[in-house]
């Protein structure tokens, strides 16, 4: 029996574990909840009640990189994961703790910048671009962030950069990151984000 996700096609964390599923090529069904009527089989498997929420067998997965290292772990056949570089490695986790901490704050910041009043928006998007110029300069000899193909890195990163570029698309593709959109522009026409973000019915 196929494992169950549960997900929601515009959040970031549920965009970055569809792709990850949908590379490994492992057998998982996806069912789109409504936020508003969040599915009561969900509730009972995760209380918490945010997604994704991946449903196995024997346990429960309710991080998206939990969920992407469970896909990789089925296959990774372009070596996401970086098996036979621990340096790699160490650099992969620590962009995905600073993507997932700083920058996911800054960019709530920048994104809600009216619940935030303490400072303005052009000074969160400040804060934010912090992370930005690390990735520009990550990207300055190579397409992607830390070789010379994807990597679980690149996926885990882009749907919140794609968020961040969203707030004001017109500031970010005329901001001084060529690299960093380039990146994001191979991202969004990619078929691994196109068929990832394909609508289903709630």
């Amino acid at each position: 029996m196929p494992a169950l996700l549960y997900s929601f096609r515009r959040c970031p964390y549920a965009m970055r574990a569809r792709m990850a599923i949908a590379y490994s090529g492992a057998k998982v069904d996806t069912i789109e909840v409504s936020l508003k009527a969040k599915p009561p089989d969900m509730l009972e498997r995760s209380p918490k009640g945010t997604v994704p929420v991946l449903v196995l067998d024997d346990h429960v997965l309710e991080q998206s990189l939990d969920i992407m290292r469970w896909a990789l772990a089925q296959q990774d056949p372009d070596d996401w994961s970086l098996v036979a570089d621990p340096a790699g490695q160490r650099q992969l986790a620590e962009l995905i703790a600073e993507n997932d901490g700083t920058f996911k704050t800054d960019l709530d910041h920048y994104k809600y910048a009216v619940r935030y009043p303490a400072f303005t928006q052009e000074e969160y998007r400040a804060r934010g671009e912090v992370f930005l110029r690390r990735l520009e300069g990550l990207l300055d000899s190579r397409d992607f962030l830390l070789t010379d193909h994807l990597t679980l890195a690149d996926t885990a990163l882009a749907p919140f950069v794609r968020q961040f570029c969203f707030v004001d698309p017109d500031w970010f593709w005329q901001s001084p990151y060529p690299k960093l959109q380039a990146w994001l522009k191979r991202f969004l026409e990619s078929a691994l984000f196109l068929n990832a973000m394909a609508k289903l019915s709630p």
